[in-house]
């Protein structure tokens, strides 16, 4: 950064502390003004592409303050905040680019940092309100993801829809293409797969019982797209090693992705006959990333291996010395889940 910019950084960091905690003894005129300032330092800075580059320290800092006013301001103060950043992000694709990275700062700020910083009213407030005027937030991102060629501002808009997914409406992901799109669209292309993983890691994670069909169709959309990208007999371990960061974050996030989907909504994958052999090709990826050397991948696999093998003890327990399961003999009145697990369970064993 430039001595300039130095000196102005310092200087809002001066400037945050003191939204932090004067803002509300300052005359009204005063923090018009202020709000002005950052927003004009804001759209200046960032609707140049090459000063968003040369300056993303700087524009964080501005971005991070800006957020500290929004949660003084917004919506009392500041009605009109969600549709003013939606109707500026259509008018220059670096600073919708940057608006994306402050929405996803204030969904951050609302919904995960909350706790102890802001009082439980204002914090519910907040979230009444974001939930409220998502709409808007949700057509531009639909937007962005159906009509941009600019792969900086689509992945940023990726990275803000994640950070949305554990509280938006529900609708809003079964009741749209955004499942789909995921899939189709992004899952597939490198520099996206791993954010859009990760999102539809989030969506699985959501335990409702009124979406069953939609969990069906991204549990058979993914896997066809996987069975694309990582065929069934690649050596993941192998892979894992020799591969780069990117390429290692995305079975690490496989796995996750995997262990999810298949703790929440694995009975419900069971109960179709006609999708017993891609849950079986689900299982065979765990097995298969569970041989990859790394700590924190095969905490994700022992997780879902422990969570599966004690929910089929309390549905039917058994002797260890008369165990199927340890012995592998397929005994005739073996319960027909354990039945059906018996073979991937022997191959855990023997890992």
């Amino acid at each position: 950064m430039l001595l300039f910019s130095n000196f102005q950084y310092y200087g809002l960091q001066i400037l945050e502390n003191v939204i932090k905690t004067r803002w509300k003894i300052l005359p009204r005129n005063q923090c018009e003004g202020i709000k002005k300032y950052v927003v004009g330092l804001i759209i200046k800075t960032s609707s140049d592409p090459t000063c968003v580059e040369k300056e993303k320290v700087y524009i964080g800092k501005l971005n991070m303050i800006l957020v500290q006013i929004l949660k003084q301001e917004w919506p009392k103060h500041w009605p009109t905040f969600i549709s003013d950043i939606v109707g500026a992000s259509r008018t220059s694709e670096s600073l919708c680019q940057n608006n994306m990275v402050i929405l996803k700062l204030l969904s951050e700020e609302v919904f995960d940092f909350s706790s102890g910083q802001i009082t439980q009213v204002k914090a519910k407030h907040l979230k009444d309100s974001m939930c409220n005027e998502f709409s808007q937030i949700f057509q531009l991102c639909q937007f962005v993801m159906e009509n941009s060629q600019n792969a900086p501002l689509v992945h940023a808009t990726l990275e803000t829809l994640l950070r949305f997914l554990n509280w938006i409406p529900l609708g809003y992901i079964f009741e749209t293409k955004l499942i789909s799109t995921l899939i189709y669209k992004f899952l597939n292309v490198p520099m996206f797969r791993n954010v859009s993983l990760k999102c539809l890691t989030e969506i699985a994670g959501v335990s409702v019982s009124q979406y069953e069909e939609q969990f069906v169709t991204l549990f058979t959309l993914t896997m066809m797209q996987l069975k694309q990208m990582l065929p069934l007999n690649t050596n993941i371990r192998l892979a894992y090693s020799n591969g780069k960061d990117d390429e290692q974050n995305f079975i690490q996030n496989l796995s996750l992705f995997l262990c999810t989907f298949l703790k929440e909504h694995g009975q419900l994958i069971e109960k179709r006959l006609n999708l017993r052999e891609t849950l079986m090709e689900a299982l065979h990826y765990m097995l298969l990333v569970s041989e990859v050397e790394e700590t924190e991948i095969f905490k994700i696999c022992l997780e879902y291996w422990n969570h599966l093998a004690a929910e089929l003890y309390r549905e039917s327990p058994f002797s260890a010395s008369a165990s199927p399961l340890l012995s592998g003999s397929q005994h005739f009145d073996v319960p027909p889940r354990r039945q059906l697990y018996l073979p991937v369970l022997s191959k855990v064993t023997l890992k």
